[in-house]
């Protein structure tokens, strides 16, 4: 862990912070934002699911307030042009989560307790697992959730913190959450900011 943690720490020290910390002034923005805002973020996390990020980003800004309102099958057509993998069923989730659009900041103010919140959606939000649920609740500003796709777990796995999961159950999702938020506490950020150093170091890309 000794490694992982001088590695974050040079990151911090480096031009990657202003990146870091320019990002999360734009989720910050974001869970400002309208109802209307927020949705469309949960649109993008909805994309995200088993699907490259990037790629997603490209595609949420294609498709831009038209996740308010274009048709189930319009919208499955265009993420298909656009080279989404699973177009028909993101576009059926994005449509069936439309039923929150209106309420979704209210709803999230309803919530004191970010751990929750994280449930309801999880719960209540088609095609959104604790994954997905950590990375819309981090884009809109919340800072204590993991986002563990292969990217966090591939750096941990080199850095012999874990052993790789087989599954990523929910139970294997909270215990690595737990730890990175050990190291997070070890590095003096929080859950949010590490995941972007992270991330940077495995792709050399702040994403969102």
């Amino acid at each position: 862990m000794k490694r992982l943690l001088q590695s974050i720490k040079n990151l911090k020290n480096s031009k990657v912070k202003n990146l870091v910390d320019t990002r999360l002034r734009e989720f910050k923005e974001i869970g400002n934002g309208s109802s209307n805002t927020i949705f469309k973020e949960l649109c993008f996390c909805i994309l995200t699911a088993n699907f490259n990020a990037e790629r997603s980003m490209k595609i949420q800004r294609q498709i831009g307030d038209e996740f308010l309102t274009i048709s189930k099958s319009d919208l499955a057509r265009k993420l298909r042009e656009l080279g989404h993998r699973f177009p028909d069923t993101r576009a059926r989730y994005v449509v069936d989560a439309r039923k929150y659009k209106n309420l979704l900041k209210d709803i999230v103010k309803t919530f004191n307790d970010g751990n929750e919140l994280r449930e309801w959606i999880v719960k209540n939000v088609k095609g959104i697992g604790y994954k997905e649920a950590s990375h819309f609740l981090r884009n809109i500003g919340y800072t204590s959730f993991a986002i563990i796709d292969f990217h966090i777990i591939d750096v941990l796995t080199k850095h012999n913190i874990i052993e790789k999961p087989n599954v990523l159950t929910k139970r294997k999702y909270l215990e690595i959450e737990d730890l990175l938020g050990k190291i997070a506490r070890k590095s003096n950020v929080n859950l949010a900011e590490l995941d972007l150093y992270l991330w940077y170091m495995e792709t050399g890309k702040i994403l969102k």
